[in-house]
């Protein structure tokens, strides 16, 4: 699985952050960016939490099964 955050959409909540810090930072910009390529499975559940969370809907999962 890998994720995505939207800069032109992201209005920096940093709800990610403290749903899944391990994945999601505050860049000095103070918006949201992502640190792993890849989610290794034992974070999908809270990325995809962050994702439904995400009050500007920046976020967005691509599941590599689906494609």
């Amino acid at each position: 699985m890998k994720v995505r955050v939207d800069p032109e959409i992201c209005a920096g909540f940093g709800i990610c952050v403290g749903i899944c810090p391990e994945v999601f930072e505050l860049h000095e910009d103070g918006y949201a960016k992502v640190l792993l390529a890849e989610v290794p499975p034992g974070l999908q559940d809270l990325v995809r939490r962050a994702e439904s969370q995400c009050p500007a809907r920046a976020i967005s999962v691509i599941d590599d099964a689906a494609h």
